[in-house]
């Protein structure tokens, strides 16, 4: 399980995050919801490793791993699939989905073919560049990157913005089916609440760098939800 506990985090004299606290637990969904500019993806820098925090910890299966580098999470079962999906424009879609090998023991480095049960169309891609896939196949190519890591906890940064809706329900198919297994624990970003509300089993809602709401979704009132989201 992750634990988050009292976060904070500062960009210079600027405070991103106040006193942050989170759960994701394997099996579940946790959606993180709010506005842009709110503080969702200063959490998730935080998780990764790619920004220091200013104090607090952060537990990862009863580990504080709040010092370590990112690369060492991501040896410990975290992957990420960032905002804007940082695909390498010149490297095929075969070579980019090799790169999560650096994590993995010599002997796991392959592809497992699952990963074209899940998304068919990087089979037939393999030999094009990233740079030269639509935004909702580059989408799936970084899915299938982390994914080429084993984690046990997955992270994703609005994997809907600027998808096509075809394919915005195959990523919900897919998280779906990674939630199912029980194995992994799966923390969410989103700004849209019909698209959380589908596949999480926890909401949290930040505004302003803080945690205001947060609970199973059947227990919160899906009008204040959607009352915080709105511009």
């Amino acid at each position: 399980m992750l634990e988050v506990q009292d976060v904070d985090l500062h960009y210079g004299a600027a405070i991103a995050l106040r006193h942050v606290s989170l759960t994701a637990r394997p099996g579940e969904v946790t959606c993180l919801l709010g506005r842009n500019g709110v503080g969702k993806t200063s959490l998730l820098r935080a998780i990764t490793g790619a920004h220091p925090i200013s104090s607090g910890r952060i537990l990862w299966e009863g580990e504080d791993i709040s010092g370590l580098a990112t690369y060492d999470r991501a040896r410990k079962g975290i992957a990420s699939v960032p905002q804007g999906r940082d695909i390498f424009p010149l490297l095929t879609v075969r070579e980019n989905m090799e790169t999560a090998f650096a994590v993995l023991p010599r002997r796991e480095r392959r592809i497992p073919d699952e990963m074209y049960d899940l998304f068919p169309i990087l089979r037939t891609m393999l030999r094009r560049r990233g740079g030269d896939l639509s935004g909702g196949q580059q989408q799936q190519l970084a899915i299938a990157r982390a994914l080429i890591m084993k984690p046990r906890l997955l992270v994703l940064d609005e994997p809907t913005e600027g998808i096509q809706p075809s394919i915005i329900k195959d990523i919900g198919r897919v998280i779906s089916l990674l939630r199912g297994r029980g194995t992994m624990a799966i923390l969410l970003v989103e700004q849209y609440f019909d698209f959380a509300q589908e596949l999480a089993q926890r909401i949290a809602v930040m505004d302003r760098g803080d945690i205001v709401l947060s609970g199973k979704r059947e227990e919160l009132d899906e009008q204040d939800v959607r009352r915080r989201l709105s511009v």
